[in-house]
């Protein structure tokens, strides 16, 4: 980590404190305490930060990015410890196209059921287990594939 990383990383940190209303421009505006005490870490913490001497451990960074409602995996890449490479974002999986799908809409519990690599033999299952938490608004298409419902029918209508 090179003085050039803490200080945009610094920076970045002092925008986002001012933005959601901490006084840390002023000697008594209490702003450093307040995000201190709010993140759960000590204020010389985040006064090393704030004046360029130190980065702040891995949980003072998490509690930070608590603090400031930012994602911790902001927080981390914007620190340098972690490329946004090294550090995928969950979501990405979950709004990636599968081959012929639409890019953006929420994927269906079989292509999440391929994304976890469940067996096909247990897909359905998987599949009905999943709707039960599901809320009831979410659309039968965002929640499944049309072959394992109709399945789940007409398995259910046959009892």
């Amino acid at each position: 980590m090179t003085s050039q990383d803490l200080d945009a990383f610094a920076a970045w940190v002092e925008h986002l404190m001012r933005d959601r209303g901490y006084d840390i421009d002023s000697p008594r505006g209490g702003g450093k305490s307040r995000i201190a005490d709010e993140a759960g870490v000590h204020r010389a913490a985040v006064t090393r930060l704030l004046q360029r001497q130190s980065m702040p451990d891995l949980e003072t960074t998490r509690r930070l990015a608590r603090a400031l409602r930012v994602p911790v995996r902001d927080m981390l890449i914007r620190s340098g410890r972690l490329t946004a490479e090294e550090l995928t974002d969950p979501g990405d999986h979950l709004t990636s196209p599968t081959p012929g799908a639409e890019f953006g809409r929420r994927p269906t519990l079989e292509e999440v059921a391929d994304l976890l690599g469940v067996p096909a033999d247990r897909r359905e299952m998987f599949v009905r287990v999943v709707e039960q938490f599901l809320p009831n608004d979410v659309p039968a298409m965002e929640r499944d594939h049309k072959e394992p419902r109709q399945l789940a029918d007409a398995a259910a209508t046959a009892d």
